[in-house]
């Protein structure tokens, strides 16, 4: 599915994200940077060793914040790490919208053209992927209401089922916008 916002293509794929050739890919992470499983393991066996040694670096960030390493070997050209909340935190719905919102920026900053991000905070974290859905694509549409250099948002999710909930909630909270969709 594909929605455009003023001069931004946001589109939906199932898939794995890792495999995208997008500026960068966001990483579902964790505050110290470690890169285990899900996301962020997947990312770590396909860009290689190079982008946690820059996370290590880095040190960490905080919940709902956002840092940039390279791509590695990946076919993005660089990683957005995001750290999302874990379900039961307190103000988790703001804290992953700030994740979703600081991956945006940080895009901008760097005068990326394209992002794709996973469904952050919905695996290991526990946090119902209903409401991220919601939060992510409510957060991103709004940011691409503003002046932006993204041209192309990409929600890869890695399962049908994830898949369909953020299709649903894209064709809800787009109904009623003057937007051309396919």
């Amino acid at each position: 599915m594909k929605v455009r916002i003023n001069k931004t293509l946001l589109e939906l794929v199932e898939g794995d994200i890792t495999e995208l050739d997008t500026d960068a890919i966001v990483n579902a992470a964790n505050t110290s940077l470690k890169l285990g499983g899900g996301v962020a393991g997947a990312i770590r066996r396909r860009g290689g060793p190079q982008i946690q040694e820059e996370c290590d670096k880095i040190g960490g960030t905080y919940v709902g914040g956002a840092v940039i390493t390279s791509g590695g070997h990946l076919k993005a050209k660089f990683v957005i790490h995001a750290v999302g909340p874990m379900r039961g935190e307190e103000h988790e719905d703001e804290k992953l919208k700030e994740a979703t919102l600081n991956s945006l920026k940080l895009a901008d900053k760097h005068g990326l053209r394209s992002i794709a991000f996973p469904a952050i905070s919905t695996g290991v974290f526990g946090f119902p992927k209903d409401r991220c859905a919601m939060i992510m694509l409510s957060a991103t549409i709004a940011y691409l209401e503003g002046p932006t250099s993204l041209e192309r948002v990409v929600y890869c999710l890695y399962d049908h089922k994830t898949f369909s909930i953020f299709e649903n909630t894209l064709q809800l909270v787009t109904r009623n916008r003057p937007a051309s969709s396919s």
